[in-house]
């Protein structure tokens, strides 16, 4: 079954509320703040629009110090995980308005529109990150690293092909299949490139490399919230896309990422890098893996590892840093806002 586009005007659209569907809707593309079928978007939109950051406000005055200095293993896997994460980003930025135009719910819409910003302030920091501590040679190198290297071309291709498949053929399970690709990228593929860094500054390294991610951390969090509940509103509104075949398939995708990922991090991290080891590596990203799995009402992936690894109970300590929870569905984290007085020079 094809999907329809959302018509940008549409007097003839629903005005009431309980006719409002994720997908298929009639919508008016009215932004009223006061008439939201899902309870869960006004805290999710009040919550991310109080996490505005500037990258450029982050001090990596050690981090220049440090770079030169780092281990080899250490400053191949910075630079590799940054192209990785600055490429996903950047993806990211691109595919969410292809996801907007699908969605009928203008109420989530705003919250989509919110997170293509937050991803092109990613993007922002990896770029701020490279320009300050390489020469434009190294960083251009950096930027495109995922040109030369197989494993990152592999990985990029993987939720990329999700992508364009969608973009060819517009059929609800292709929907599907990039909310899914999109919750695995938030979800999944991040996180040892989090987990590196957070190791590096807990060995007294490259501080403010570890502080940029720890609020594009509390970004990710949110996105991560987001498609999550769009994925559980479509399974009460869409159950044929919830057959048990079609949840196979999903769950089977999800175990694809975390395979991707552990062995993307034995590639790029190793057991090279003090501090970390492929098996804790290995046990983490599946954790994460069941986490991601479960907390979409399926059925758990790894038997044994529904607990967080007690060798690896710091990573939530880095992501609490700027008091982020680390139940990233239903807690509630504080925000770092920042208001400027406004001058009239008229």
């Amino acid at each position: 079954m094809i999907l329809v586009k959302r018509p940008l005007f549409n007097p003839d659209g629903d005005i009431d509320v309980r006719l409002r569907r994720m997908i298929g809707g009639n919508t008016t593309n009215l932004n009223d703040f006061n008439n939201m079928k899902y309870p869960w978007v006004s805290e999710w939109y009040r919550q991310a629009m109080n996490n505005f950051w500037i990258p450029e406000e982050i001090n990596l005055a050690q981090d220049i110090k440090d770079y030169p200095n780092l281990l080899q293993a250490e400053r191949t896997a910075y630079d590799k995980i940054l192209s990785f994460l600055v490429f996903l980003d950047s993806l990211q930025s691109a595919n969410l308005p292809n996801v907007s135009e699908y969605i009928t719910a203008n109420e989530v819409n705003l919250c989509l529109n919110i997170q293509t910003y937050q991803e092109c302030i990613h993007s922002q920091s990896y770029s701020y990150m490279l320009d300050t501590i390489c020469s434009p040679e190294k960083r251009n190198d950096i930027l495109y690293h995922w040109k030369t290297d197989e494993h990152l071309l592999r990985r990029n291709t993987f939720i990329g092909s999700i992508y364009n498949e969608f973009q060819h053929d517009k059929t609800h399970q292709n929907f599907m299949k990039v909310l899914i690709a999109n919750y695995i990228l938030e979800g999944i593929y991040f996180y040892s490139g989090f987990m590196f860094f957070y190791n590096l500054s807990r060995n007294g390294k490259m501080p403010g490399s570890a502080q940029e991610i720890r609020y594009i951390n509390r970004d990710e969090n949110t996105h991560l919230w987001l498609f999550r509940n769009i994925i559980l509103e479509l399974k009460k509104e869409e159950p044929e896309m919830f057959t048990k075949e079609l949840v196979d398939m999903y769950r089977a995708m999800i175990k694809e990422g975390v395979e991707q990922e552990i062995a993307w991090g034995e590639y790029v991290i190793g057991d090279d890098i003090p501090g970390l080891t492929k098996k804790m590596i290995q046990d983490y990203i599946k954790y994460l893996g069941n986490l991601r799995v479960t907390s979409l009402q399926f059925e758990s992936l790894f038997p044994g590892y529904e607990e967080e690894p007690t060798d690896m109970s710091w990573v939530s300590v880095y992501s609490n840093a700027n008091m982020v929870k680390t139940d990233f569905f239903e807690a509630r984290s504080t925000a770092y806002a920042k208001s400027t007085a406004l001058k009239d020079d008229l």
